[in-house]
């Protein structure tokens, strides 16, 4: 009898992509397992259903996954809307439960048996764009003004409200907070009237299509603040930057891994190799798979490490192992702190520049995406200010 894992996944939907991305990177794990004698002398087996980007579903599902499939363990998905509606099913059945990405998840459930692989450390909200205004700070001359421009959407919440508190630490003077809708297709208006406050810094969280449309719109209007970007959910898949192309080059957002020398962990290489080519036979999948594919690995690297230390699928003990050991895996060693999170927060800050095509091939070269945050894992400096940025010099590529 295999050990069965149960999850849901949006793998249609507006975050369908992502989705997709991480199932391929979890069935090479269930691959490698397998050729590697499995766990407890068993085989795996991932049970994913798709809860199709949409919330109300998801319940449902891991009712299903526990009662009607029999899973023996579950673990979580990707995204909030993925993760918050399984919480309370969770808490009830008393459930080992590893999410992939979710930001501040379990800030309100503070359910002991959750764990999150979304590196963004025991105080999320404002991890995730500590580095943002954290660089800015350091810029000359310092920007003193903020525009925030977010979706109407529960996701926009937690990240808007850590970025008013970072704005605050560094002492940035907010002009201008407001929101637009999800069903907006022009965003031309809204940027020319976020021009009149005149920010020095434009503060965005959107999702995959508006960032396409947000990023077209500041090119279009020809804005010019000094830094752009923040928490926009798109710059990191492939999709959104073969729409964008060149227009992409100065943005400022965050990532939480990238083909650096200094995040080139053991078996992250081979991972990425291996995750690209069979990407290309999953044109839903992302083409590059930076953002997603190398912790939907490492997720599995945790479960599977704790089960093979444990010997047990037992929730209680399995989650016991997970609150006070160091797994091993392909984003580097991870350690679990409050609320699940991990310990210690590892948020890229990342600056586009040299893109000269819509070509996604050149998004392999480190030099496209410079980290610029946290310093110990940069590859280079703020290019300051935002239209400076944006003239950088395409790379020059060999002829081969």
């Amino acid at each position: 009898m295999p050990i069965r894992i149960g999850f849901t996944l949006s793998l249609t939907g507006g975050l369908g992509t992502n989705g997709q991305t991480a199932f391929l990177a979890q069935k090479l794990w269930e691959e490698d397992t397998n050729q590697s004698g499995g766990l407890l002398g068993r085989p795996v087996q991932l049970i994913c259903h798709d809860d199709q980007t949409n919330a109300s579903l998801v319940r449902g599902l891991y009712e299903q996954l526990l009662d009607v499939d029999k899973v023996d363990l579950v673990i979580g998905g990707y995204g909030n809307n993925s993760l918050i509606p399984a919480m309370p099913l969770m808490m009830a059945r008393q459930r080992y439960f590893v999410g992939l990405m979710g930001l501040g998840v379990n800030t309100s459930f503070d359910y002991p048996n959750y764990f999150v692989m979304i590196p963004t450390g025991p105080h999320p909200n404002t991890a995730l764009t500590q580095g943002f205004f954290e660089v800015a700070s350091r810029q000359r001359p310092r920007p003193e003004t903020v525009a925030i421009l977010a979706a109407d959407a529960d996701f926009a919440r937690n990240p808007v409200a850590g970025a008013k508190e970072n704005a605050g630490v560094h002492g940035f003077r907010i002009v201008s907070e407001s929101t637009y809708s999800l069903a907006t297709q022009d965003f031309t208006p809204i940027i020319r009237e976020l021009q009149t406050t005149a920010p020095d810094i434009l503060f965005l969280c959107s999702y995959l299509s508006d960032s396409i449309g947000l990023v077209g719109a500041i090119n279009a209007v020809g804005a010019t603040p000094k830094i752009v970007g923040g928490a926009m959910i798109g710059p990191q898949s492939s999709s959104v930057k073969t729409a964008l192309g060149s227009q992409l080059n100065g943005l400022v957002n965050y990532e939480y891994w990238l083909p650096v020398a200094q995040m080139m962990y053991p078996g992250v290489e081979e991972l990425i190799r291996r995750y690209q080519a069979r990407a290309t036979t999953k044109p839903t999948a992302d083409a590059l798979g930076y953002y997603v594919a190398p912790l939907a690995y490492a997720q599995m690297q945790v479960v599977g490490q704790a089960i093979a230390a444990t010997q047990s699928v037992e929730d209680a003990t399995l989650a016991e192992f997970t609150r006070k050991s160091v797994f091993k895996t392909v984003v580097g060693d991870v350690k679990f702190g409050r609320g699940g999170e991990w310990a210690v927060p590892r948020v890229l800050q990342v600056q586009f520049r040299n893109i000269d095509s819509h070509d996604i091939d050149q998004f392999k070269n480190p030099m496209t995406r410079v980290v610029v945050s946290p310093a110990e894992l940069a590859s280079g400096e703020l290019m300051y200010p935002y239209a400076d940025a944006k003239k950088a010099s395409p790379i020059v590529r060999s002829v081969r």
